[in-house]
């Protein structure tokens, strides 16, 4: 059924709901059924379209989500996103409602580089504190990253950086490497979160947490530990290149760019290199050879 289909088929004092409710947002074109409830019995949002009372999108995205079904998934995804465009403080507004006021947004940066640590940041933003602009840093450019680095470190609650070393990646890869940095930032904290909101990951620790998928875009605190993050490997790089300045660190911060694997073939690999990455495990045993 279309937009007018649905009109046509709703009691005006009924609240429009569910794939019914996306159809009148315009998010799709039309839906199986006309699903609509007694005002009595919803205690969501709602939103007035076209003089109907319809579930606001936020609602809409909680009630799929209830409905655990795979069949969601790409929906809970597009609404997930549609509304973080719009207000990146989504999360943790929920969570301040529900009593948490110290909300750790965690982050990391640096799994893919040849060369060097994953580093990761977290960040405990004032309730209610909104940085206009900040997202993920890797949307960011390296003057808007650094502006932020300055404000966020001066306006947050408590920063902690975890980072964990290109030899411990090579012993237990890049995917535990990241947790372990992620748990390290977060035990370096002066103040212990009452939550955690992770991007895309699980953490074995003893605080409440939610993983987001694109963490770094959908919430203001994950976003700022980004940009922490990102920024402090950032400088890493630029103090390796001063030591190494044949190599170049500071333009392509240790990513496998043309260039930089140009660099390795001509003067070698330094000891904090990534040796279980490619093409660098490949450049030392041609070496061998």
């Amino acid at each position: 059924m279309n937009k007018k289909d649905i009109i046509n088929n709703v009691n005006k004092d009924n609240i429009i709901i569910n794939d019914s409710a996306l159809v009148m947002h315009g998010i799709i074109e039309e839906c199986k059924d006309v699903e609509s409830i007694d005002p009595k019995s919803f205690s969501g949002e709602v939103k007035i379209i076209d003089g109907y009372k319809v579930m606001s999108l936020e609602d809409i995205l909680e009630y799929k989500k209830s409905l655990n079904s795979s069949k969601e998934k790409k929906m809970i995804t597009k609404l997930d996103l549609l509304l973080g465009s719009n207000d990146n403080y989504r999360y943790e507004r929920k969570l301040n409602s529900e009593g948490y006021k110290l909300i750790g947004g965690v982050d990391e940066v640096g799994r893919g580089p040849l060369v060097g640590p994953v580093v990761a940041a977290c960040v405990i933003l004032p309730v209610g504190y909104k940085l206009e602009g900040l997202t993920d840093s890797k949307k960011l450019s390296e003057k808007k990253r650094e502006e932020f680095y300055d404000i966020i470190m001066r306006d947050a609650i408590a920063v902690g950086v975890g980072e964990i070393s290109a030899k411990v990646i090579d012993e237990v890869n890049i995917y535990e490497a990241s947790k372990l940095a992620m748990l390290e930032a977060i035990k370096s904290l002066k103040v212990k979160p009452d939550y955690l909101l992770i991007d895309a990951m699980k953490l074995d620790i003893d605080i409440k947490q939610t993983s987001i998928i694109k963490g770094d875009f959908l919430s203001q605190s994950i976003a700022a530990a980004s940009v922490i993050a990102k920024v402090t490997r950032d400088r890493m790089m630029v103090e390796l290149d001063k030591k190494y300045p044949e190599y170049e660190f500071a333009k392509h911060k240790g990513y496998p760019t043309k260039r930089h694997v140009e660099l390795i073939e001509k003067y070698g690999v330094l000891e904090n290199y990534r040796f279980t990455y490619r093409p660098v495990c490949d450049l030392i045993l041609k070496e061998k050879e």
